[in-house]
Formats: structure tokens, C-alpha cells, sequence
């Protein structure tokens, strides 16, 4: 700031040209801009957002023109994001700011999984329309954003929309290596179509032979419900996985009755127990058999 001021007293004095004028202007803008984007920045790591969303909105107002503009709206979108019951204005500046010719790859990464959050966010409010932002994600460029959509829209409560995520939790599985990133495909796959994890399993291990491979079957049932409300069919060497998808709230029933779900499968395994049905208070049923 004290260079800048310097500079700017040296052209009154001196009654230097018009352009150098300009330019000693156009300095005393830069600080003035770089001030507010730093004061901006602190306050968004203090999560300090509506005071951070002051000073962005001061940024963009008085300089439309700055380089930092830009960036200003992926933080703007971090603010309304942060403040909370502003999802669709956080939405908006998001998708500004990866329209930008020059936003920063990694900003623009951050940005897209911040559109699928607010998206999922937006659909659990009611905003059944906001699901189609995850939707156009599960073709995108960047894999990441790709895998992430995926990943979130297999969420859904809807179990017509959520499989529209299966392909690509699919090809997750069958080509990734990372043990965290498959893990969580094979769990999200789990939710949204079982069968598909198991012939993607079968296809990563040509080896096995399906036909005498071990299966595990779980079943829940609401009281006086006939079709199963939770129903899993997968090889029993992914018995850990339909342990983590399963509701917490059902392996604490469970838990509550007596019943370890690790240990019951372990023992079922040793002793080829054909099946396990336990009734819960409520009349729901819980069945579990290994063949």
C-alpha cells in the first residue's frame, strides 16, 4: 500500500503525463481490489460468511474488472453455501464461475461437487427439478466430478433415479484400484442395484466359478409388508459390504434383541446354518441365509 501511495504522490508532484496518470489510477485500483480479496479470504477461513459475503459483493460491485472478480464468485458461492437456506443463490454463483474463461481447474473442480451437494440438498427440500444437475454430471469430462455425482445420486430415495447411477459405480469398480474409492462404489452399488456389483465382481475375477460360489441373501420387512423394503443377493466374500449398507438404525434393533449381525454371519458360515429369521417389536422381519 505505502509503494502504491509513493507512486501516486510522485505523479501530482511531478505533473507527470496523463498516461502515467492512468497508470498510477489503475495501481491504486489493484491495491484497493487485492485488499478486499484478502479481507475476504481471512473471513471465509474464519467461516466468517456473511462478513466475507460483504466484502466479495463490495469486490464485484466496484471492480466488475478485476482479475479477482472471477474468483470472487466461487467464494461467493462458498458464503451463501456456508450461511445455509441460500442453496439456489450458491448454486447460481457455482455455475458462474465455471463458465469463466479463465477459472482455475481446481477451483472448478471444487465448484461441480458443490452443485451436485446443493443439488441433493435442494431434492431432499422438495426440488425434484434439482436432481438433474447430479444427472448431467454422471457423463462429465473430469472423472472425479463424474464419479462423485455417481456417488451422491445413489443417495436418492428414489430407487429409479439412484440407479441411473449404477454405470457409473459399475465402471468404478471394475477399473479403479484405490481400496477407499472402490469401497465406497461397491457400497453406493450396493444401494442401488446389487445384482449389478455382483456381475461386475464376477467380471474383475474371471477366475471364480459363479456357479459354486457362496451366497449371501439378506431380507428386512415392514410388519405386514410383503415385498422387502431392504433385499440384497451378493457373493458371500462381499458379506462386509451389505453389513455397511445396512440401515443403522436396523443394527441397533438388532443389536438391542441380542443380535451381532457380524457374528451371526461368521457363525452361519462355520455351521452352514440355512437361515436366520428375527421378528422385531414392530412386526418387522429380518432374515439372513447363506447358500
Amino acid at each position: 500500500m505505502k509503494k502504491h501511495a509513493l507512486i501516486v504522490s510522485l505523479v501530482i508532484v511531478l505533473g507527470l503525463s496523463p498516461g502515467a496518470a492512468a497508470w498510477a489510477a489503475g495501481a491504486r485500483q489493484e491495491a484497493a481490489d487485492e485488499s478486499l480479496f484478502r479481507e475476504a479470504k481471512l473471513l471465509v477461513f474464519d467461516k466468517s460468511w456473511r462478513a466475507a459475503l460483504d466484502k466479495l459483493d463490495e469486490l464485484i460491485e466496484r471492480f466488475p474488472s478485476s482479475p479477482l472478480a472471477g474468483q470472487a464468485l466461487f467464494y461467493r458461492g462458498e458464503c451463501l453455501e456456508g450461511i445455509g437456506g441460500r442453496e439456489k443463490e450458491a448454486l447460481r454463483a457455482y455455475k458462474n464461475y465455471i463458465r469463466l474463461g479463465d477459472a482455475k481447474a481446481g477451483l472448478v473442480e471444487e465448484s461441480e461437487g458443490s452443485i451436485v451437494d446443493l443439488a441433493l440438498v435442494l431434492y431432499e427440500k422438495g426440488d425434484a427439478a434439482a436432481l438433474k444437475d447430479i444427472e448431467d454430471r454422471l457423463e462429465h469430462g473430469n472423472k472425479v466430478v463424474r464419479y462423485y455425482a455417481a456417488y451422491k445420486l445413489s443417495f436418492v430415495a428414489d430407487k429409479r433415479t439412484a440407479a441411473k447411477a449404477a454405470p457409473v459405480l459399475s465402471k468404478i469398480v471394475e477399473t479403479e484400484k484405490d481400496p477407499e474409492l472402490l469401497d465406497r462404489a461397491r457400497i453406493a452399488l450396493l444401494r442401488v442395484a446389487p445384482e449389478s456389483l455382483k456381475a461386475v465382481e464376477t467380471r474383475r475375477r474371471p477366475q471364480a466359478a459363479p456357479q459354486t460360489a457362496r451366497t449371501l441373501h439378506i431380507r428386512i420387512r415392514g410388519a405386514g409388508q410383503k415385498e422387502p423394503a431392504f433385499s440384497i443377493n451378493i457373493p458371500f466374500a462381499l458379506a462386509d459390504l451389505a453389513l455397511s449398507a445396512l440401515d443403522e438404525d436396523d443394527k441397533a434393533a438388532l443389536r438391542k434383541k441380542g443380535y451381532d449381525v457380524n457374528r451371526i454371519i461368521t457363525e452361519m458360515a462355520k455351521s452352514k446354518e440355512s437361515i436366520l429369521r428375527i421378528v422385531g417389536d414392530d412386526g418387522g422381519v429380518f432374515e439372513i441365509w447363506i447358500d
